[in-house]
C-alpha cells in the first residue's frame, strides 16, 4: 500500500475529516477548515524524503526528536507552534504513525469530535 493509501485510509477515518491539497500537498482537515496533518510525498525544500507534518500536543515535538531524531524532526513554517516532522523513508511503524495521526486530531479538533473518539 503506498503512502497515500495508508494516510487516507488513517485520516479519513476520524470525525469531520477532509482532504484537499494544501501547497500541493495532501492534507487533511477538521471541519474544511483546520489542518492536522500534511503528507510531503516527494518531500519538501530541503528535506528531499517522504514525510508527514503533524499538529503535536505541547512538548511533544521535543520529546520525540531528543528520542528518535533519525524519525523526527522539527518541520519548517510550522515547527515554532510545535508541530511534528516524521520521517516515511525509514520502515516507518504505522501503528506509531496511526497514532500520532490521531493525536494531531485531538490537539486541533473541537472538544466535541475529540469525545467521539473515545
Amino acid at each position: 500500500m503506498d503512502l497515500l493509501t495508508r494516510m487516507r485510509e488513517i485520516c479519513l477515518a476520524l470525525p469531520e475529516t477532509t482532504e484537499r491539497l494544501s501547497h500541493g500537498s495532501p492534507t487533511w482537515f477538521v471541519r474544511g477548515r483546520t489542518v492536522f496533518v500534511t503528507l510531503h510525498v516527494e518531500g519538501h525544500h530541503d528535506n528531499r524524503f517522504p514525510h508527514l507534518w503533524c499538529a503535536a500536543p505541547a512538548g511533544v515535538q521535543a520529546e520525540l526528536i531528543a528520542e528518535d531524531p533519525g524519525t523526527f524532526f522539527r518541520p519548517p513554517y510550522v515547527g515554532h507552534r510545535g508541530w511534528l516532522g516524521v520521517r516515511l523513508d525509514r520502515e516507518p511503524d504505522w501503528a506509531e504513525i496511526r497514532e500520532l495521526a490521531i493525536d494531531a486530531y485531538r490537539t486541533v479538533a473541537p472538544g466535541r469530535l475529540v469525545a467521539e473518539l473515545e
